[in-house]
């Protein structure tokens, strides 16, 4: 059997079927992200590549082999976050494409299973696609998941199934639990993890560490801080940063992180607040009063509340992806953008655990290491 996945991204998808203990015989994938694609077949090179999804009627694939077939759609017409454009903006016409697939998939299988999935959005869109969706597809089970439940991100996202899909139990993670030095900062780690640190330096002292060494920033602690219902702990706002409010929020590791984006420039990295180790005459802790300007020069004087930005390998985390899947591979500004546009990981393979529960499949097998290969077959 076939498993079709429309706007692959970095193989989510089959890094899920594979937690979820089930294989198929062959994958196609239909991707136009280079970057994206770089990953996907450093990871699965026996992946399939079909192109870009508007060419579809041109794909040589046995259609009547297809078992699975999932989507992730673009978000931006449909988002809350967007222009909310829904089907006039051209990327928002591609759900229609998608319909159009799985509508050609199902009329070749009718035991084929799909999962369109999108962003959280207002009511009419919501309602709007569902309906088409049915009308498409025949019978549709909606279900809107938080990956918080699995992860220690907050975000919400709608499932579209021909299956039934359960809400899965909280694993209790937080942000502390995928930092990958407990929020406690020093400054080797510092220096280590500012990916631009050679930037305006000369050789001495690049080797040196004497020059844009420093990534934790000053920020304007918050009064009156509560945990909102999603989980998350809004402590202070970066004080270094213009722009929108949004982007300037900072999160306790305590709770959860916001919703990851791709990152594109203009700080909107999730960002944490951090504790720094006594070090010389810095006692460490956290302090309320607004941090001076963070200098390489005045360390044991910034004895204050500061923040990061989450690395590339703890937005990996933020998904459930191993460390490493992407930043070993494309830029690190890459490695954000790719996360931010990937589905988390543990939320999908908790989908297809379902889809195949339901039907009494013996593919699934409980306590699968992702890491290891999969030995049922579809």
């Amino acid at each position: 059997m076939i498993y079709l996945s429309l706007f692959n991204g970095i193989s989510a998808g089959r890094l899920a079927l594979s937690r979820a203990g089930i294989k198929f015989d062959k994958y196609y994938i239909a991707e136009i992200d280079k970057f994206a694609n770089k990953v996907s077949e450093f990871h699965y090179p026996d992946n399939i590549q079909l192109g870009d999804v508007n060419n579809w009627r041109e794909w040589d694939i046995d259609w009547s082999d297809v078992g699975l077939v999932t989507a992730g759609f673009p978000c931006q017409s449909w988002s809350l976050a967007g222009k909310q454009l829904g089907d006039k903006d051209e990327r928002g016409k591609l759900f229609w494409t998608t319909l159009e697939i799985m509508s050609h998939v199902l009329e070749n299988n009718p035991d084929a299973k799909f999962m369109l999935e999108n962003v959280k959005m207002k009511k009419e869109f919501e309602e709007y696609i569902t309906l088409h969706t049915e009308r498409a597809l025949g019978y549709v089970n909606k279900t809107l998941i938080n990956s918080s439940l699995l992860s220690a991100q907050n975000r919400q996202r709608y499932y579209w199934t021909n299956f039934k899909v359960s809400q899965p139990e909280d694993e209790g993670i937080l942000l502390k639990d995928i930092i990958e030095d407990d929020s406690i900062a020093d400054r080797e780690k510092a220096y280590c993890i500012d990916a631009n640190y050679s930037k305006g330096t000369n050789l001495n002292q690049y080797l040196n560490k004497s020059r844009r060494q420093i990534v934790f920033r000053p920020c304007e602690p918050r009064e009156n801080i509560k945990q909102s219902k999603d989980g998350l702990i809004h402590v202070a706002n970066a004080s270094d940063i213009k722009g929108n409010e949004q982007i300037k929020r900072i999160y306790s590791d305590a709770g959860k992180a916001p919703t990851l984006s791709t990152c594109q420039g203009w700080h909107r990295e999730p960002k944490v607040a951090i504790y720094q180790r006594p070090r010389g005459k810095n006692n460490g802790g956290v302090h309320t009063e607004k941090s001076p300007t963070l200098t390489s020069n005045s360390w044991e004087h910034n004895n204050t509340l500061q923040y990061r930005k989450l690395t590339p390998t703890e937005c990996a985390r933020l998904q459930t992806f191993p460390d490493g899947w992407c930043e070993n591979i494309v830029s690190n500004s890459q490695s954000y953008k790719c996360y931010g546009n990937a589905w988390t990981v543990d939320v999908i393979a908790h989908i297809f655990k379902c889809a195949y529960r339901e039907n009494k499949h013996e593919a699934i097998r409980s306590g699968v290491n992702y890491e290891q290969s999969c030995s049922a077959n579809i």
